[in-house]
């Protein structure tokens, strides 16, 4: 288990989360932002690696889950306990209720979290080790990596907390992944209460996404399992509150969501500032090479219901 550090009085409440008044000095609010975003471009990759591997999803069948739902959902939350649909719901946020609640609690009838994490572990490790080839710079990586998971505050964070409740693994592949699912998880948790508070639902959250026109509805939709009736009453509500129009969104509509892509920032600088700029340039540059070679394996694709971007950060 990693030991956090807790907020102190001296963060600031404007611009960002989480950053000492002394440091406001030394880098700008976009700055910050920037970080974040980018560092999450380079971890995003490594963590997605088990959704697109068919080694993993076979795992998940051999002890017994069903499909490739009832793996995705179980493996995400297994670290929370066998907690239920409407539990996994909330803090998945953006999924249609009832297809969680159809892999959930169904999938712990038939495999333990404890036996979901292992196989989830057991199968991923040859895979990005494949991935990322005898790279002796993986081991400093996964040090930084967690280090940087020592910023972050448990507050908040339901889903990040069940992850750092988990000991780190010894391998140093499994030990990266574990980390950069802990640092994701803990944005993650961050863009669901800037979209909360921000007064946006889940599905709401898919149609300005596919507003922006950088992803296909049919894509969002169908992956979220979201009926067309769901999806015409968001856009309706969306389009009652001036936010989305014929052509996609409105100026308000692209405002409101690039404020609540700037909140997801902010809350996610806490391990950038723990780790210090000169450690974070290096863990930078040692994700680099590591991210090309999983995108250049072609198992992402692009588009992707995430929202990873192509191209490189920044």
């Amino acid at each position: 288990m990693v030991q956090h550090v807790c907020p102190t009085d001296d963060r600031i409440q404007a611009g960002t989360v989480g950053v000492p008044t002394s440091e406001v000095d030394e880098m700008t609010v976009d700055a910050q932002r920037k970080t974040a975003r980018d560092m999450w471009h380079l971890l995003e990759p490594i963590h997605a690696v088990t959704y697109f591997s068919e080694e993993v999803t076979a795992a998940y069948k051999s002890i017994g889950l069903k499909g490739f739902w009832q793996g995705y959902f179980a493996s995400r939350v297994a670290p929370m306990g066998p907690v239920g649909g409407e539990v996994c719901s909330a803090v998945f946020y953006n999924f249609q209720p009832e297809m969680v609640q159809r892999a959930l609690p169904a999938a712990w009838h038939a495999a333990s979290p404890q036996a979901v994490l292992a196989a989830r572990y057991e199968s991923l490790q040859p895979v990005l080790a494949a991935m990322f080839g005898d790279d002796e710079t993986i081991a400093e990586a996964a040090h930084l990596a967690t280090l940087a998971i020592e910023g972050c505050a448990l507050d908040g964070r339901a889903l990040f907390a069940g992850h750092a409740s988990l000991p780190p693994p010894d391998d140093a592949v499994l030990r990266l992944w574990w980390a950069a699912t802990l640092l994701r998880e803990h944005r993650g948790d961050g863009h669901v209460a800037a979209l909360l508070a921000s007064g946006v639902d889940g599905l709401e959250a898919h149609v300005l996404a596919v507003g922006t026109g950088r992803v296909p509805k049919e894509l969002m939709q169908t992956a979220r399992s979201w009926s067309d009736e769901e999806w015409t009453a968001a856009e309706r509500r969306l389009e009652v509150r001036g936010l989305v129009g014929p052509e996609g969104l409105t100026t308000s509509g692209a405002e409101l969501r690039e404020r609540v892509e700037d909140i997801t920032d902010d809350l996610a600088v806490e391990p950038w500032h723990r780790l210090g700029d000169e450690r974070t340039a290096r863990l930078s540059s040692l994700l680099q090479p590591l991210r090309e070679r999983v995108l250049a394996t072609g198992r992402i694709p692009f588009f992707n219901p995430i929202g990873l971007p192509i191209g490189d950060p920044g």
